[in-house]
This record gives structure tokens, C-alpha cells and sequence, in this order.
């Protein structure tokens, strides 16, 4: 399926473990490791709270999208937010990456593809950018649970070059879908 409004307003990446990346004109994803260039590119876990639990675990987080909704939901509450602030490197616009079962393929118009496997788990480095944002990004569903809303994770499928612009082609899984899930 394609969502004709989808796609991606910036890319970043950034070589150094900090909370924000720096904005590019463009990325390149690398089959099987991540984005070319970013501290977080490997076969195996780079999130340094992970690595410190078991280094060997695979790396389900190569690429962090963030849907860009997001920035206009929180600005409702006073908060600043900007594309690669929350260390992102693919923010989206016109697709609701949160509600896209695990194993959705996103390919964009290099032939680059990722798999979505996850939620994003917000970490206390989100209050430390800007108090109070943090409880924004976690809420609570109807039966109480916590719904994590600061983006999905993905691992590289197909190498390529991504760029602002790029339309989202998006393709699901076989049912039955598998929510996504914190990792």
C-alpha cells in the first residue's frame, strides 16, 4: 500500500552517542547495520543502556523514525520540538508510524527499504532536553497500560540513500499483524 501524503521532511544522523543528531541533506542505509555514519549502526546492539545488559543481542533499533504529527501534538502543550531533536534519523510526515503492525516494510525511492520492528522506549534523556516532555510521550490506553508514542524502530532490509522529500511506499506484513511492541 502507498499513503500518497507520505514521506520523509528530514534525515539525520549523527556519529557521536547524544541525545539529538544533526540534520542532513541526506542518509545512506546499509543492509543489515543501519545509517552510514551514525553511532548506532551495527549488527548488533549500539544503545548504550542495551549494550551494557548483553552487547550480543541483536540490533533491532539500527533506525529510529519519528512521525513528525508528533512535534505539532506536543507543541499543543507548549514544547519545542524539531526534526532530529529527539534523535531521530527519519521523520515522517503523513504516516502513523505507531499504529503499523511489526514487520512493515518501508521502501523509499532508491530502492532502500527497512523493516519496522518496535516501539521506541523513551528514556529520562527526553526530560533532560525539556522538562515534563517525557510523560507526553508515554500515555496510557484504555485499560491503563503505557502507549509509548516517540516513534518506531527499524533494522536496514535494503541499502540506499534517503533524503527530505522521499515518498514512503509502504507494504504489510502477512496477517495476522503483531502489534508493535517496545524494544
Amino acid at each position: 500500500m502507498t499513503i500518497h501524503q507520505a514521506e520523509v521532511i528530514a534525515v539525520a544522523r549523527d556519529s557521536t552517542h547524544r541525545f539529538s543528531k544533526m540534520p542532513q541533506p541526506g542518509i545512506t542505509l546499509l543492509a543489515g547495520l543501519g545509517v552510514e555514519g551514525d553511532a548506532h549502526a551495527g549488527v548488533t546492539v549500539r544503545h548504550r543502556s542495551r549494550v551494557r545488559a548483553d552487547p550480543a543481542q541483536p540490533n533491532l533499533r539500527q533506525v529510529h523514525l519519528i512521525h513528525a504529527e508528533l512535534f505539532d501534538q506536543v507543541a499543543a502543550d507548549g514544547f519545542r520540538v524539531h526534526p532530529a531533536d529527539l534523535g531521530e534519523n527519519v521523520t515522517t510526515r503523513g504516516l502513523d508510524l505507531l499504529v503499523l503492525p511489526r514487520g512493515t516494510r518501508l521502501t523509499f525511492p532508491s530502492g532502500a527499504a527497512v523493516e519496522v520492528t518496535g516501539l521506541r522506549n523513551p528514556c529520562a534523556q527526553i526530560d533532560a532536553f525539556q522538562p515534563g516532555l517525557m510523560r507526553r510521550l508515554i500515555g496510557t490506553d484504555e485499560a491503563g497500560d503505557p502507549v509509548f508514542r516517540a516513534g518506531v524502530m527499524a533494522v536496514v532490509v535494503t541499502g540506499g540513500d534517503v533524503a527530505p522529500g522521499d515518498a514512503i511506499h509502504v507494504t504489510l506484513p502477512p496477517e495476522p499483524h503483531e502489534p508493535l511492541r517496545r524494544v
